[in-house]
């Protein structure tokens, strides 16, 4: 599993079938709300093996499986 800090840049590399929002109280959203090679900011670790990234349409929870 990939590490990252706080802060730091990530590039989308790959869409996952849904993703879900960084909010209080996160939702599902289609993948077509991002955009494969995005650049975003690491905001923080959360429990399940997820990241919040800040991209340009919002802050997401993805895997780093999605994220280089």
């Amino acid at each position: 599993m990939a590490e990252f800090n706080i802060g730091q840049q990530v590039v989308l590399v790959r869409l996952p079938n849904y993703v879900k929002t960084a909010d209080s109280m996160p939702m599902l959203r289609s993948p077509s709300v991002l955009t494969l090679g995005e650049t975003g900011i690491i905001l923080d670790r959360r429990p399940g093996g997820y990241w919040a990234v800040r991209l340009s349409t919002g802050a997401y929870l993805l895997e780093a499986e999605f994220l280089q």
